[in-house]
């Protein structure tokens, strides 16, 4: 594919999470635990989530106005007397990351377009303004993930990792990271206070014993005992890596570890595109696979989530097919799917 592909989208998607993710820092710096606002899914969600899906949503806007958004937040909490607060504080924190300033009104129409229901035709954007709400609320590991998709398929990936170590063997060292991908041109990393992007590529181990995986600090997102059965089966005995959000797409990507496992807590849980699809683009231009736990590519034409999909795995594709093998024979014993 040529260079230029997507050069535009790519620049643009840039722009955005870089701003949305210095605004995530502004908000940090200020934010209260007691104005967290609780969703249906009993996560939390807060001012930040509202300010970045407003920014980045406004630069899609003036750049692509007639590309639709999945977005994972709506405006109604924002609206009315209720909302008033929260409104004023998000409208301020947005406005410190755009250059036209935004009214109130403006502000919940931004907001409010990322409200498509996503499709298998033409052009969207898939976004997660903070990936990791509750790592943003402990100051550890959060992501604002941007996807383009185009007919189904994940053609960019941008992520913004505003405290993830720059060499993660450094974690004392500095830290503010973008991943960039589109498809059939590679994967980079390039530093917040660079511009310089960097080729990365996932770790091409020779052996499974010497692996590392990566899964959610959250044991409500993934099965940790079921991943801790299937790390016994290949003979892994490095602890996991922990972490929130799509960090860990990232952090596989440049090979701070081997395999992301993110199995099904529930059989009726359904997962969402946006917390998936720029980074299953990423680890696929760094030499892996992203599948679901019976080996099947992600399917994000469905709508708003993977609807025929069950868990991720990704891998390196020299071991993807080895512990897709191990996963099945945990999670289904008597070979039964």
């Amino acid at each position: 594919m040529s260079a230029l592909a997507f050069a535009a989208e790519r620049a643009v998607a840039i722009n955005a999470v870089l701003a949305a993710s210095n605004v995530c820092q502004r908000v940090f710096t200020k934010l209260v635990n007691g104005e967290t606002i609780t969703k249906k899914d009993k996560s939390p969600v807060t001012i930040a989530d509202y300010s970045a899906q407003a920014v980045v949503n406004s630069i899609l806007y003036k750049s692509f106005p007639t590309d639709p958004i999945v977005g994972e937040e709506d405006s109604k909490d924002l609206r009315g007397e209720e909302g008033r607060s929260m409104r004023e504080k998000v409208l301020e924190l947005a406005n410190t990351g755009l250059e036209s300033a935004l009214s109130e009104d403006s502000l919940l129409e931004t907001i409010d377009r990322g409200t498509f229901a996503g499709g298998a035709k033409g052009r969207m954007w898939a976004l997660d303004p903070i990936d990791g709400t509750k790592g943003f609320l402990r100051g550890e590991q959060f992501a604002v993930c941007l996807a383009l998709i185009v007919d189904g398929q994940v053609q960019v990936g941008v992520m913004g990792c505003p405290n993830l170590p720059v060499d993660a063997k450094n974690k004392d060292g500095e830290k503010g990271c973008l991943f960039i991908t589109v498809k059939g041109q590679g994967a980079f990393q390039r530093n917040f206070s660079s511009n310089t992007e960097t080729p990365i590529a996932m770790s091409a181990i020779q052996s499974l014993a010497d692996a590392s995986f990566c899964e959610s600090v959250e044991s409500g997102h993934s099965n940790q005992s079921e991943s801790a059965k299937i790390a016994n089966l290949l003979g892994i005995t490095k602890a996991p890596v922990r972490m929130d959000s799509q960090c860990k797409y990232c952090s596989i990507s440049r090979g701070d570890a081997e395999v992301y496992l993110r199995l099904p807590v529930s059989a009726s849980y359904e997962e969402k595109i946006w917390d998936h699809a720029s980074g299953s683009l990423l680890v696929a231009e760094a030499g892996g696979i992203v599948s679901d736990i019976h080996g099947k590519p992600l399917d994000f034409s469905k709508g708003r989530t993977l609807a025929t999909n069950s868990g991720v795995i990704a891998a390196h594709a020299k071991i993807h097919g080895r512990v897709i093998e191990a996963v099945q024979k945990v999670l289904f014993p008597e070979g039964k799917l």
